[in-house]
This record gives C-alpha cells, structure tokens and sequence, in this order.
C-alpha cells in the first residue's frame, strides 16, 4: 500500500505538527487541498486536545494527524532547579522582574496520561503520531485496533528499527537540519546528527514501511529529491511557520523574515532537551551551558516561557523559542493553501 492509500491523502505533503504553532484552521487548510494536516498536543490537556480535534473535523472532513509527546517523565532536582532561576535573575531583572520562586513541569507526558488516550481513543484521528519515543506495547495495540495510523519520530536506524517493531506504520525521518525539537527517544545520548538524505537513504534499504521525510524541506523541489530518494512523503514545519493560519505571533515572524533565519542553533537550554532554533538573547544565554547543569525537559520550558513573558511585555521579543530549522531563509509569508498550490507546482516541475 502507497501512502496515499495508508493515508487516503492526494499529494505527499504532510504539515508538521509544531506544538503552540500549528492550529485547527492550519491543518484543515492543508488537509482541504490534499496534504495531510497536523496538530501538536504534546503541550495540551486532554480536553484541550478534544477541543482542538473537535475544531479540525468542523472544518474538513479530510484526514489529518494528532501528535503526542512520548518523553521520559522529569526528575525534579531541586537545587540544580533553583540554581537555574538564579542563573536567568539577571536577565528577568533587565526587565525589573524576579524569576519564579520555582519552575513546574508545565505538561505531562503521554506516558503517563491515560486521559489524552482515552481522548484518541473516542475521537479517532486517522493519524497519531509520537514524538521522543513511543508508548506502552498496549497503547499502541488499542490505537490500531481502532483504525488509528501509527506515525514515528525516528532521528536514526536504531530507534526506527524499534518503533517498526511496535508496530507503527510509518517513520518520520527527522534529519538534523529540522527544527524543533529533535525526536530522540533519549536526549542523553549522542546524537549521530544524520542529515534528512542520510537518514532517508539508509531507513528505506533498511525497513519496509513507509519513511517520510522531514528537515529542511521548504519547497516542491525539496520534496522531490526527498521522494527520488525513495521517501514516500515530505514532513514541512518551518514553511508553514508564516502562514497565516499558524500561531506564530508578531515577533516569530519578524525573527522568521530577519538575518536571524540564517542562524539556527541546535540548543538544549532553551527546554532541557536538544532543539533547533532562531539563533537570539534566548540562545545567546544558553549556548555553552553543560546539559549537567539545565533542568529536565520541560521543566526548564517553563522558565525561559517566564522569561519570554516578561520581555514581551516589556517590547521585547529576543526570548522567545522560535523553533526553525535550517531551511528557514526560504521561508514565504502565504496563506497554507496558497503555500501548498506552489509547493505542489514546485514539485510538479522538479
């Protein structure tokens, strides 16, 4: 079966899933012109998750994708927590605030939320995609016994061998040029940093499910050297980033079309786990700190998500997480379905 078929999509475009960036209004829109639309729920609560399921099927009967994040729960560590705060209290002073007295966990993991379950369960999107690892054997067995496709992050063969082997239908190979977070099922260990083409080439001979390409794809020729080289779809998240529909506010999108875009930075201390982004003040402050030394993921989210309120607030947009990935000087300010018509004629003429 091709990925159309599994998928019941026309053209091989999927919309990446962007946690806090992706919306209802932008995965319909993809979905409505025949790619497949995403929404991210890692950071959501599993009413909040039906809510925004609830939102796509008002506005498309098409097929379209849910991710969940699968990371390893955080261990609290008190005094490397409070050490942090102390580390960022000069910066929350530039803007005559103190940090927290403390940073939380500021949402759960899949692993542990039978409620967000419960919730793929009853609403049944055609897709569910897991990002940093995967889920209990039993979880995933009752999301394909409800007719559920199975997606996977996967940044090498290894952990794309182990989520063929639970039974997934599909690999999201995410090469190191992505943005956002890397989809390692554990951030401790190195990272082989495989490029998309890399990665691709190497899942392809070497599985015999569908591998979809993702990282640094931001047009239609991009998507069609990702399928000569034996992709079977292409993952976007950087080149929807700018549609109108998405939710990046007035400062991504500044950041987005500025020098910044040229300057990427694969950072962990942003959120406590390897991520790719605009390189500012944010990742300015964090570039050289020992992982030892940065809080568990997300909890060390929630202390730079402080910091970046307070600086917005004050005029201020250099603190903000603005995930991108390499491709990011090519992106274009369309509507997503104007986006998707170019995309397709890009690859059409590829």
């Amino acid at each position: 079966m091709n990925i159309h078929e599994l998928l019941g999509i026309e053209w091989p475009i999927i919309q990446a899933p962007m946690a806090g960036t992706s919306t209802p209004d932008l995965a319909a829109a993809v979905s409505n012109v025949g790619g497949m639309g995403s929404i991210g729920v890692g950071a959501m609560t599993a009413q909040d998750a039906r809510t925004a399921i609830a939102a796509i099927r008002e506005r498309t009967e098409k097929p379209f994708n849910v991710n969940v994040f699968c990371h390893r729960p955080a261990r609290r560590e008190a005094v490397r927590e409070q050490a942090w705060l102390e580390r960022l209290r000069p910066e929350f002073a530039r803007f005559g605030a103190a940090p927290p007295a403390e940073i939380h966990e500021p949402y759960k993991s899949f692993l542990l939320d039978r409620a967000m379950l419960d919730v793929l369960l009853e609403m049944k999107p055609n897709v569910v995609s897991f990002h940093f690892g995967l889920p209990d054997a039993g979880w995933i067995k009752a999301l394909r016994d409800a007719g559920i496709i199975l997606f996977s992050t996967a940044t090498n063969g290894r952990e794309a061998r182990l989520a063929a082997a639970a039974g997934v239908h599909a690999i999201v190979a995410q090469g190191y040029e992505a943005g956002g977070h890397r989809g390692m099922f554990d951030p401790d260990e190195e990272d082989e940093q495989l490029g998309i083409f890399v990665l691709v080439r190497q899942l392809v001979k070497t599985l015999n499910i569908p591998i979809i390409a993702a990282g640094g794809i931001m047009d239609g020729a991009g998507i069609a050297a990702a399928l000569r080289l034996g992709a079977a779809a292409a993952q976007l998240g950087t080149a929807f980033i700018a549609a109108q529909e998405s939710a990046a506010d007035a400062g991504y999108r500044a950041m987005l079309f500025s020098e910044a875009a040229e300057h990427t930075v694969m950072i962990r201390a942003i959120s406590g786990r390897p991520a790719r982004c605009l390189e500012n003040r944010l990742t300015s402050l964090g570039s050289d700190i020992p992982a030892s030394e940065i809080p568990d993921y997300p909890i060390t989210y929630s202390a730079g998500k402080a910091l970046h309120a307070v600086a917005k607030a004050a005029g201020e947009s250099g603190y903000g997480a603005y995930w991108a990935g390499q491709g990011a000087p090519r992106a274009r300010a369309l509507p997503a379905e104007k986006l998707m018509a170019e995309l397709i004629a890009e690859m059409q003429l590829a």
